[in-house]
């Protein structure tokens, strides 16, 4: 009596282990991604522990500027703000041309703050944005794999994403760029999308919109959400796998996402106007025309079903071709065809250097080189293909999505360096698939065949899938015993006995299956030693990375590119040529004095130096910046001319050829001659090359040799070491002893990095002419003045 009672008691002791060890394990996974975001904020610090609290780069220093703004002036002041210190004298209307999700974010953090009596100053929000962000990344991640593959892999792949190069570079302290907020919202997004895709729930497929309205507000790159999905979309629906969770999943983000996105001004009616978008809005088309051929299908017989496609398909064939052409006549009257020239530069990767110099000449929108995929996701690069493999056993609607993903980012990331950054996040997702697989198969390898581990092994497997069916058989033999005490007849305990001869008892089904089963992982398991030697591999290969991801962060991707610094046998040196420069020109100069320079330094001398700029990084009116690069290419009185027609007072230029810093304002010169000969057709790029070379040794043209870049960089540099030697070239250079006549130096740095100079009175020129009879002179100069209209000098 007492052996039943402890049998059926064992199915509640099955079930509460079971219970148990699925609790501890998320215990478990929660304290692990604890320590992962632990880690992603953490390995993101070392800028601020070798240096110090600081923005770095350009673009983050407009950032910084903005929510200073905000947060001093409000948020209807922020909309409407006209910033008349940048583009003189143009002006920027700053709501209605920035990406505000950024601003918007760190302003609500520095309110939150405050609101709890953390005084912490904006530029410490500022700083630390990305690591925080950075840490929600990974756990955006972790739930974007396990919707794929599991935990297990949704563990891997965010302590991988914590750690990838790539991602560091643009999310350590102090890199306060669009990017910071907006890799967590791209992958929160597509988390969401999947999920939605797996549940059907349209509470997730609204939560799916409000991501993507969030990365919209955050960063431009949103567009690769708006037409990776739809490709997806469409994939499924080409090979058979439509459902209704995949409408939810895709209607609603394309309606409510388009209307939401709309209400950002920088997007505005570029959400339905432009070939960027166009995709999302035909595949939605074509998942109505699908989705109605299913309903149709479902009310009526085959032969009217066939009447009716026939119906439907001609009639979505039309409506097709209709919205085709219609989408056709408003593409042709661009001369972009609808496209922006970034994305033009993606489809095309030459497009930008025949027709749009200005976009070529950022070194992030330059193709990559084979080292840097080694640089910046290291030994990720070779297990992607592995994930890629693990995706399709078996294939899902969530994994066909991981691969399209990958595929994608590769491609584009082959084209524009800048997006590594879209590739880091599928690399560290697929990685992590094929890692987590691999641990997967080769620990069940040798659990499998260590002694005494495959018997136990195999009655757990026996026991815990057979424990409703023990519960069964035991409830049998608990009712035997009964049965025969009560003394039931002969006749019925021989049909029992002959029906369990013919149905034999699960318990002995359940054992036989369990069985088969351990002998397939016999014959699918892997040699003990090669086991072994493979997950020591593994475990090294991932401590290679460890060490690799970690000297990244510390040396690669620390330092501030506003404070330099270099090692020698005396230590390290640091130069801060650029803030002693900027603090020179809030010091020295009057607070409506116009600085011009190359726009690459426009966001840091508004946001430092406070002083009006003719162009900067913004790049919004290729016309102005031409005008600038025009007047570095040009001699000295017609670039005076130049710069003042627009009220300038004074020139800075970044030069490196003492120190050795080569991305100085030389080797940009290029750029500069081709963006301002693009639209003034008098600057012509061969009067600067010898032999299809930009030099400027003695071999050096005499159009460049004249030039101003050429002049404001190389002014008393020979009275350095006595021979001019350009550390950065490394040459002579051509011309060493000349006088400056229409600028005059005002201030040069401590290692010569940045130098300032001033435009000359009109007067002071006039002196420097050759000596004529004084009455001569003013009557000549004064007649010319009032009767002469000054010749715009560009034209």
């Amino acid at each position: 009596m007492a052996a039943p009672e402890a049998s059926t008691a064992a199915v509640p002791t099955l079930y509460t282990n079971n219970t148990l060890r699925n609790a501890f394990g998320g215990v478990l996974s929660f304290f692990i991604l604890l320590l992962i975001g632990v880690l992603a904020f953490s390995i993101r610090l070392f800028s601020v522990i070798k240096y110090e609290s600081v923005i770095h780069e350009f673009d983050p220093y407009f950032n910084y500027r903005v929510t200073q703004f905000l947060t001093k002036k409000g948020i209807y002041e922020f909309w409407n703000w006209f910033d008349d210190r940048t583009w003189y004298p143009l002006g920027r209307v700053i709501g209605g041309t920035v990406y505000p999700g950024l601003t918007l974010t760190a302003g609500t953090i520095w309110w939150l703050l405050n609101s709890l009596n953390i005084p912490l100053s904006v530029e410490t929000v500022c700083v630390f944005t990305a690591p925080i962000f950075s840490a929600f990344a990974s756990w955006a991640t972790y739930l974007l794999t396990k919707e794929v593959k599991g935990a297990g892999a949704g563990l891997t792949s965010a302590v991988l994403l914590a750690m990838v190069p790539s991602y560091i570079s643009r999310s350590v302290a102090g890199s306060y760029d669009n990017e910071a907020v907006a890799i967590f919202a791209l992958i929160f997004t597509f988390y969401l999308y999947l999920k939605t895709l797996n549940t059907g729930s349209l509470f997730y497929a609204t939560l799916n919109s409000l991501a993507y309205f969030y990365m919209v507000c955050s960063w431009g790159g949103y567009t690769f959400i708006i037409n990776l999905i739809p490709m997806h979309v469409l994939l499924c629906i080409v090979t058979g796998r439509y459902s209704s969770r995949l409408y939810i999943a895709y209607a609603p983000l394309v309606v409510l996402g388009t209307l939401l996105a709309a209400l950002v001004p920088v997007v505005g009616f570029n959400a339905v106007m432009t070939s960027e978008h166009f995709a999302s809005f035909l595949v939605f088309i074509i998942i109505h025309v699908v989705a109605f051929v299913y309903y149709i299908k479902g009310i009526l017989s085959p032969k009217m079903f066939k009447v009716a496609v026939t119906l439907v398909v001609t009639v979505g064939l039309a409506v097709c071709c209709a919205v085709i052409a219609v989408l056709i006549a408003l593409v042709a009257s661009s001369p972009t065809k609808g496209w922006s020239g970034r994305s033009l530069s993606l489809l095309d990767p030459t497009y930008a250097s025949k027709y749009i110099p200005i976009i070529a000449s950022v070194s992030e929108h330059q193709p990559p080189t084979w080292p840097s995929y080694f640089m910046d996701i290291n030994v990720l690069a070779f297990l992607v293909p592995a994930g890629i493999i693990a995706c399709f056993l078996p294939l899902s609607d969530a994994s066909s999505f991981v691969v399209l993903y990958i595929a994608t980012s590769v491609y584009f990331s082959g084209v524009m360096v800048r997006l590594m950054l879209v590739l880091a996040p599928a690399a560290c997702i697929t990685s992590g698939i094929a890692l987590s697989e691999a641990f997967d198969v080769l620990t069940g390898s040798i659990k499998f065949q260590l002694p005494g581990v495959t018997s136990n092994a195999e009655v757990d497997a026996g026991e815990t899938s057979s424990d409703t069916s023990e519960a069964q058989t035991d409830e049998v033999k608990a009712e035997k015993p009964d049965d025969t005490s009560k003394n039931r007849p002969l006749k019925k305990s021989k049909k029992k006995e002959r029906e369990l001869a013919e149905n034999p008892p699960a318990k002995a089904t359940a054992k036989a299956k369990a069985k088969a089963k351990a002998e397939k992982k016999r014959l699918l398991a892997l040699p003990l030693e090669a086991s072994v030697i493979s997950l020591l591999l593994l475990v090294v290969l991932g401590a290679f990375y460890v060490v690799h991801s970690v000297w990244a962060a510390a040396e690669a991707y620390s330092a501030p590119s506003i404070v330099l610094t270099t090692r020698s046998r005396d230590g390290l040196h640091v130069f801060d040529d650029f803030r002693e420069a900027y603090a020179w020109l809030s010091h020295n100069t009057d607070v409506n004095d116009k600085v011009a320079s190359w726009w690459d330094y426009g966001y840091q001398t508004t946001a430092m130096a406070n002083r009006t700029v003719i162009v900067d990084n913004n790049t919004w009116n290729n016309t102005h910046i031409a005008t600038v690069g025009t007047a570095m290419s040009s001699p000295e009185r017609a670039a005076w001319e130049i710069f003042h027609s627009l009220d300038v007072k004074y020139v800075l230029v970044v030069f490196g050829g003492l120190i050795g810093y080569p991305s100085d304002d030389i080797n940009k010169f290029l750029w500069m001659v081709r963006i301002g000969g693009g639209v003034f057709p008098h600057i012509k790029e061969p009067d600067y090359l010898r032999d299809g070379q930009y030099r400027i040794d003695s071999q050096a043209t005499p159009t460049m040799l004249n030039c101003l870049m050429y002049k404001l960089s190389y002014y008393r540099f020979v009275e350095t070491d006595g021979k001019a030697y350009d550390r950065v070239r490394r040459t002579e250079i051509g011309k060493k002893y000349f006088k400056l006549t229409h600028f005059e130096e005002v201030f040069t740095t401590h290692h010569w990095m940045v130098r300032i100079y001033k435009l000359k009175p009109l007067k002071n020129r006039i002196r420097g002419k050759a000596k004529k009879s004084k009455s001569k002179t003013s009557s000549t100069s004064s007649s010319k003045r009032s009767g002469t209209k000054k010749k715009n000098p560009w034209q």
